[in-house]
């Protein structure tokens, strides 16, 4: 699969990765009060973020034709 994230898609993924993460977290310790089903869907929405950002690939992104990558101008990644 070729890479559709670009470095800036990559940061805000991995900003967002890291507070949803965080939020889970502290949601699982008690520190904040959220719904019960909220910090598994964090969880899971944190690590999307993350992974996609590390691989530099999102499977919606490859649905939907989006390429935020600056390198997709005809050469192969």
């Amino acid at each position: 699969m070729n890479q559709n994230v670009g470095s800036t898609d990559k940061r805000v993924r991995t900003a967002l990765g890291a507070v949803f993460g965080i939020a889970s977290l502290a949601s699982l310790a008690g520190a904040i009060s959220l719904p019960a089903l909220a910090a598994p869907v964090f969880g899971v929405v944190s690590l999307l973020m993350l992974g996609t950002a590390a691989t530099g690939t999102c499977a919606l992104y490859s649905l939907l034709g989006v390429d935020t990558c600056p390198a997709s101008a005809g050469r192969s990644r």
